[in-house]
């Protein structure tokens, strides 16, 4: 089905070629009125295409190439209006302003990553726009409302050339590094650009001095109704396998893709320096400031995703509390820092009671349930801002109590099991709750390294569990139930 409609579509806009050559052939006197007519038809129909996928998929680069292509039909609307109403022989300024503008938004829309933040594409957006006015400040000095000099013409041809080169190579390569969903637009994008640019050359150098209503227009044509083709049945489908892990080249062009609007803004006042030399230092400045600046942004916001990514990998992705890769940097770093405050650093190991039979009896997501509840409500025993609470791993927690000494760690490790007891969340034994037991190491009484810390903080949460769970155990030499309280539900707890 998607082949027989790409047919029917090529065979539609050869017809309108068709169509074109025929009033070439039988209008006779009536050849150029009626050929300006198709030669402002084919970029307006062509812009319509692009609209069409802004409106029935996604504005991507279509916006822009849209308006592209609205200028270039407003350059040939002006050239039609000169030619035949005010018997002007070359081509006026406001239409060369006109044909060279269109390159403007095709530019931008090829040169400025869509996925950027505002900012950067409003950064992007002045520079284009700046180009925009050199351009405007080089055609004046070439051109005239009354039309061109014959002695200009081979500047401005230059200046279509350097711009039709730019656009065609930044197409290419941006159609060549994409494996994303804006293939389809780079792929319209770059078959017209080479078509645009092989005509615009034939016509430039070739054909400059023949007249419209002649068989070159039909010339014009082909880039516009290539567009129109391509833009009906390119897809915008990934590459399999590609969006994952971008290869060395797609990097490249991505972050070099952006300096093609200074590039271009750069070129333009080096040409422009032979007629107004402030204004080309100007555009000089410009580009550099502009490119800069955008630089500056970049790399803002480098640094802000890379504190974002900071964080959230050391964030527990269920709970929202800290993770092990996070505890276990803390506990290394209080560790070393122990020698300053002696006898100042408790562990407590954390564990939910009974819970894999609360997984059993009603499933992993009540349980993903339980296991936030939890951390939420041990989270909110922490007083001071050195300490911190992490899941250690499945039903695990752990929390680090600095500039605290046994008697403190023991009654904030009381606090926490009474708060998670009275959430009174239903588990899976029977009528209990979900209750915690919880294991308390402190540094004062351990003669070796980290490793033995931790072993003794293990250690009294299995004597913890293993003398009736739901209570907090402090670690030898001061090994001691601290409260093993009866559950409000007759020794119910879970």
């Amino acid at each position: 089905m998607r082949h027989a409609s790409s047919t029917l579509t090529a065979a539609l806009l050869i017809l309108l070629l068709v169509a074109h050559a025929g009033t070439l052939a039988l209008a006779h006197d009536r050849a150029m009125e009626l050929s300006f007519a198709w030669l402002i038809l084919a970029p307006i129909a062509a812009a319509g295409t692009c609209f069409y996928r802004v409106v029935t998929r996604s504005a991507e680069g279509w916006l822009p190439m849209g308006a592209a292509m609205l200028c270039w039909a407003g350059g040939m609307a002006t050239t039609m209006v000169a030619t035949l109403f005010l018997e002007i022989t070359s081509e006026d300024r406001l239409s060369m302003l006109l044909y060279v503008l269109y390159g403007v938004p095709l530019i931008f829309a090829l040169a400025s990553p869509e996925d950027e933040r505002w900012p950067v594409r409003l950064l992007d957006a002045a520079l284009a726009a700046a180009l925009g006015y050199l351009f405007y400040e080089y055609v004046s000095h070439l051109s005239t409302m009354s039309g061109t000099q014959s002695k200009n013409l081979a500047a401005l041809q230059l200046m279509f050339d350097i711009e039709n080169g730019y656009i065609a190579v930044l197409a290419c390569l941006r159609y060549l590094a994409d494996r994303g969903p804006r293939r389809g637009f780079f792929l319209a994008a770059m078959g017209y650009a080479l078509a645009y640019m092989a005509c615009a050359a034939y016509i430039n150098h070739f054909e400059a001095a023949s007249q419209y209503g002649g068989w070159p227009d039909l010339v014009i044509d082909l880039p516009f109704l290539l567009l129109i083709w391509l833009a009906l049945t390119s897809q915008n489908a990934q590459v399999a396998g590609s969006a994952a892990r971008p290869r060395p080249f797609a990097r490249v062009v991505r972050v070099g893709s952006p300096l093609a609007i200074p590039l271009t803004l750069l070129t333009v006042a080096v040409l422009l320096a032979s007629f107004d030399t402030r204004m080309a230092i100007t555009g000089c400045i410009a580009a550099s400031v502009g490119y800069g600046l955008r630089t500056v942004l970049m790399q803002l916001q480098s640094f802000a995703e890379h504190d974002e990514l900071q964080e959230l990998s050391h964030v527990d992705a269920l709970t929202g509390i800290p993770n092990r890769r996070r505890f276990d940097e803390v506990l290394q770093r209080e560790w070393a820092r122990r020698d300053d405050r002696p006898g100042r650093l408790a562990l407590l190991m954390i564990d939910i009671d009974h819970f894999k039979e609360l997984n059993d009896r009603f499933g992993h997501s009540v349980g993903d349930e339980r296991l936030r509840s939890v951390a939420l409500a041990l989270a909110e025993c922490i007083r001071r801002e050195t300490d911190l609470i992490a899941r250690h791993g499945g039903e695990e927690f752990a929390a680090i109590l600095s500039d605290v000494d046994p008697q403190g760690a023991t009654a904030i490790a009381e606090r926490m099991r009474t708060s998670v007891e009275g959430l009174s969340l239903p588990s899976g034994r029977d009528l209990g709750v979900v209750t915690v037991s919880i294991g308390v190491a402190c540094a004062h009484f351990v003669d070796g390294d980290l490793r033995d810390f931790a072993a003794q903080a293990d250690a009294a949460l299995y004597d913890a569990k293993r003398n009736g769970r739901n209570q907090v155990v402090q670690s030898a030499p001061c090994l001691r139930v601290v409260s093993a309280a009866p559950s409000a539900r007759d020794g119910r707890a879970a």
